[in-house]
């Protein structure tokens, strides 16, 4: 192991709130102070302490001249003006600027890319990272959480020139890691990169709370949210994105035949809001109650503008009875992580990942492959009605992530990497 004292800089688009990028960071983050080191951030959006951080406004993907060069990338056809590659450049610089600054106000060892060189949301960040690595030969380790080619959004574009030299880029001094194996022989084949592979983890070093451990605050929840004391309440723990596929969530109430409410946790996020319109609209016509309250649920407890309660996502898993996970596809699987956490069935989808990575490893669920069929519902039934079955699934599925994606897998995993890294 590395035996001394280290300055790490993380580098994001944003380190805030709950999507996956943030939450694994601040996991890493917690690992590798363990390990003696000091880690400092720079980003758009922070929620971390000022003495340690920066933050530089154009990091953010929703910044609007960053989303102006964005659209001019991947909603204006297949060739770019001139105007724009000037632009492109001009923001490339001002960043890498901001970089050089990070990098000497904190006099940093290692810095940790956060999918920066993975996805392209901001690609004059992307471009200066890759600058800098080239005139600096500090190592830098590029956390790899979805690539640009595994979503069709990115895929018409005028600016392969910039996805190939960026997303990620090929240093002596860059070092790849993913977060399942199909992304590893992905970036081996199209890139001819070696990486890593860290699954993403969760701390399962103390028993999940249950109903009976909540305080006051978080006891409420089904009474807040109209869920009665007879009714199944179902947990679609997902922002709402087409490719969460929640139709499946929907139709599988709709043949229940038993009170229900399905309560989707997130909102849409940065892709629009037509797919929710459809899910309301959908809803509707297959009579499913369906709870659309992203307003109410946050990284942190609080109060709307409104007066009305913000809960935590954590406040909200042990009401729940049974997780709908449908999703066509993901990187990894933080919410079936969380759900095994806290020792609820789920109801998967066998998406790539969850099939090659995770499924394997003996994790018990109610699966369905694309749509959901009769046994599908029937398994569904049987579950939610059979106590020891269900205590049987919920216990094998918690000692497993236990074993494979708990923190003391990611110590392991990151001290490989830091020897690999520092030539221990």
């Amino acid at each position: 192991m590395v035996n001394k004292e280290l300055n790490i800089g993380f580098v994001l688009t944003r380190l805030a709130g709950t999507d996956g990028v943030s939450l694994e960071t601040l996991k890493w983050d917690d690992i590798i102070k363990e390990f003696g080191h000091n880690t400092f951030y720079i980003a758009g959006e922070l929620e971390t302490s000022p003495e340690r951080s920066m933050q530089v406004d154009k990091f953010h993907f929703q910044h609007p001249e960053i989303v102006e060069s964005y659209d001019a990338c991947f909603k204006n056809g297949k060739t770019r003006t001139p105007e724009i590659t000037s632009r492109i450049k001009e923001l490339t610089a001002e960043l890498k600027k901001e970089i050089y600054k990070f990098y000497e106000k904190f006099d940093l060892d290692l810095i940790i890319a956060e999918n920066v060189l993975t996805i392209p949301l901001n690609i004059p960040l992307a471009l200066a990272l890759t600058e800098f690595i080239a005139e600096v030969g500090i190592p830098v380790l590029a956390h790899h959480h979805d690539f640009y080619w595994e979503r069709n959004r990115f895929l018409s574009n005028n600016v392969w020139d910039y996805l190939n030299a960026a997303f990620p880029p090929t240093f002596h001094n860059l070092y790849h890691v993913v977060i399942n194996s199909s992304a590893a022989h992905q970036l081996a084949h199209r890139k001819g990169l070696s990486a890593k592979l860290i699954p993403n983890v969760l701390d399962f070093s103390s028993e999940p709370p249950t109903v009976d451990d909540l305080d006051d605050y978080a006891s409420d929840v089904r009474e807040n949210f109209g869920i009665g004391p007879e009714e199944v309440f179902v947990l679609q723990p997902t922002r709402i994105v087409p490719r969460k596929n929640i139709e499946e969530s929907i139709e599988l109430l709709s043949y229940m035949d038993c009170p229900c409410k399905l309560l989707i946790s997130h909102a849409s996020g940065d892709e629009g809001y037509e797919y929710e319109q459809h899910l309301r609209r959908y809803a509707a016509h297959m009579d499913v109650d369906t709870l659309f309250v992203a307003e109410q649920i946050g990284p942190e407890r609080g109060k709307t503008k409104d007066g009305r309660k913000i809960y935590s996502l954590w406040d909200i898993y042990p009401h729940a009875d049974l997780v709908t996970y449908p999703s066509d596809y993901e990187g990894f699987g933080n919410a079936f992580i969380e759900t095994v956490y806290f020792k609820k069935p789920v109801v998967v989808n066998n998406y790539s990942v969850f099939s090659l990575d995770i499924q394997p490893k003996g994790f018990e669920v109610i699966d369905f492959t694309g749509y959901i069929k009769q046994e599908t519902v029937e398994y569904t039934r049987r579950v939610l009605n059979d106590e020891k079955l269900r205590k049987q699934m919920v216990d094998n599925n918690f000692k497993l992530a236990e074993r494979f994606y708990s923190y003391s897998s990611l110590r392991h995993h990151l001290r490989a990497v830091f020897d690999n890294i520092f030539g221990i």
